[in-house]
Formats: C-alpha cells, structure tokens, sequence
C-alpha cells in the first residue's frame, strides 16, 4: 500500500485503518505501534476515533467557512430583482445594471454576483433586438493615449427612410479615449463638403486651434471617396491634425466608431426608419445628448463619455471601488451578527496543514 501520510484518505479506507488498528491493539500492540508501521500521523488517528465516538462522519468537508461572510444580505438581493424588474432599467444589461446602483447608492455588488442573482431568478436573457456581440474585434496598433482630444476617429452610416432606395446619412465625429460624440451631422448626400464642416465643427467646440500643433489629434477614418478627398487631407494637413486611414475591408482598424454605429442602431428607442432629416434630427440630438451625459460606456469602466472626457474616470472608478469594499466589510459584520449563536461556524479540515490534497 505505501506510506499513508501525505494522502488524502476516503471515508471506508479511514474506517479500515482504523478496524487494523483496533484488531492490532486487540492483540497487544499499541496504537501508536501500529501508526508508525503505517506510516501515518498519531493524532489523525485518534481525530479519527473521536469523530467516531461522537457518531460523526468520516467524509472529508471542504476548510472554511460553510457559507462566505461577504454573502449577499437578503435585502440587497431584494433590491437587485426589484430594480432589474422595473421598467426603467428593463433594457440594461446586468453590468450596467450594476453601475447604476453604484451610483446612485442603491446597492454594491459586482458584475458577476449581478449576473448570478438575475440567473438565479430567470432574469438573465437578451434584452435587444440586435443579436449578441462576438468579441473577436481587435484594435488596430496605434499609439496609446493618456487622454482626449489624441486621436479622433470618423465615418458615415445609412439611416433608412420610408421611401424605398432614400437614404439619409449620418456624419459622425468621436474622441477615441472617451468615447465621446465630439460632432454629428445628418445629410440627405455624402460629399466632401459636409464631411469638411463635420471636422471644422469639431475644431471649433474642442478649441483645437488653441493648442500646439503637436498637442492636436490626429483623425483615423477609412477610404472612402469623401475621407480621401483633397479638400479633407488639405484641412488635416493646415491644422496639423496627422489623417490614418484603414485598411480596405477592415472594419477591425476603425472598430470605435462601427461600435458607435451599432449602438445608435441597437437603441430599444431607435425608429428604424425616419420621415425626413428633420425627424432624424430631433431623435439624434436627444440620444447623443443621452449618449454622452447619461450612457455608462463598456469601455471606458462604465463611466459616462462625458466624464471621460472631462477626466473624472479614474477618481470615479476609485470611488466605486471604496463603496463596494466598505460595503463588503458591512456585510461581514451583519452576517456575523445574524447567526443565531453569535459566532461563525465553519467545517474543520480533515488534514494536517502539511498534507497535500
């Protein structure tokens, strides 16, 4: 059989171990006689005989605790289901979820306790019309950015209308760093022109022109006739703004603002289909307005781009981070209280700490 310590014993082989030591002690040789001819601690033996004495099981448990102070209290886990279920929120998903009712003090719980509750309460299910993301997109290599107005990125989209084979086309110019819409445009044509006022627009609300030539952002956009039209790269090169193009058919090397893109069209408001470029206006001038002072982004740690943008991401960040810890702590404190003997239990291990499981 081999030395038995360091192993991790089964229930009927403790029991057995335990019938050669009796039927040995039976017939004269001592208890700790026996342990040293197999090669086995004294004291895990007599732990043995004690559990059996006390009619408790041999089985080996899992150390710790049985169940995590931090656990969830039953009100905040009330308090998740009952947001989730309000019409309000109906549409977020269980991250943005979370980050709502971080800071708006409804409750602290992490993403994946979020998503666990909601699983649990057969919550947990696609809450668009559009289909799942597939997060294989990769960003292209570029420099990194430490803040906004670094590089901007831009492009131009359909939006339907109801008369078939009319298109308007919405003209949109976004800061990489903070997601946020610097500039957006709708026009019934794609021209040069409009593309020129999209870009002088952004010059002229982010002061640009103000700052050393070295300091400006350079523009990313992809090959399209407008981008490469010479009054474009005449207006990048006077303002010293450097202009990168994508690769052709590679959606992957712009992908903030296809994602920009999708998440106007994946909106449970979006129309679908416009009257006119008034319509598209008036519906676009509030969703960007929501976009960027009211949309908790993905990307940038589910702070608005607004926020982002005016470089208060970090210390929002940090300041979740203090609420959720306290928060931790708290519960530690009302689990423990709770328990119905003023103490925490937990399962005691079945090894010694040298033993390898």
């Amino acid at each position: 059989m081999g030395p038995i310590a360091d192993q991790w014993i089964s229930e009927p082989i403790k029991l057995e171990i335990l019938t050669v030591i009796e039927t040995s002690h039976q017939q004269g040789i001592s208890v700790r006689r026996s342990c040293l001819i197999l090669a086995i601690e004294h004291r895990r033996v007599v732990r043995w005989q004690s559990l059996v004495r006390q009619g408790q099981s041999l089985a080996n448990l899992t150390p710790g605790p049985s169940e995590p102070l931090h656990r969830m209290l039953p009100e905040e886990i009330d308090q998740i289901l009952a947001m989730a279920k309000s019409e309000a929120y109906a549409d977020l998903s269980h991250r943005t979820l979370a980050v709502t009712a971080w800071d708006n003090d409804l409750f602290q719980a992490s993403f994946s306790t979020v998503y666990r509750v909601l699983k649990e309460n057969d919550l947990m299910r696609g809450r668009g019309s559009g289909g799942a993301h597939n997060g294989n997109s990769k960003a292209p290599v570029r420099k990194d950015l430490t803040g906004p107005n670094q590089r901007w990125c831009w492009d131009i989209s359909y939006l339907m209308t109801f008369q078939k084979g009319e298109y308007l086309f919405l003209y949109l110019l976004l800061d990489e760093y903070s997601r946020k819409v610097i500039q957006w445009r709708i026009s019934w044509h794609q021209t040069a022109v409009e593309s020129q006022l999209l870009l002088e627009g952004g010059l002229r609300d982010e002061n640009i022109l103000d700052l050393p030539e070295d300091q400006r952002p350079e523009v990313i956009n992809d090959r399209g006739r407008q981008m490469k039209a010479k009054p474009i790269q005449r207006l990048c090169e006077d303002h010293g703004m450097p202009q990168l193009f994508a690769r052709p058919r590679t959606p992957n090397d712009n992908p903030f603002i296809e994602s920009a893109f999708s998440t106007v069209k994946r909106a449970p408001a979006y129309p679908g289909r416009f009257l006119d470029d008034a319509h598209a206006v008036a519906y676009l001038d509030r969703y960007f307005t929501w976009y960027d002072t009211e949309h908790y982004h993905s990307g940038i740690d589910y702070v608005t781009p607004q926020q982002a943008h005016l470089g208060l991401r970090q210390e929002i960040v940090h300041q979740r981070r203090i609420k959720k810890l306290s928060q931790r702590r708290r519960r530690r404190e009302e689990n423990q209280t709770r328990s119905s003997d003023g103490t925490t239990t937990y399962n005691k291990p079945t090894m010694t700490a040298c033993l390898v499981a």
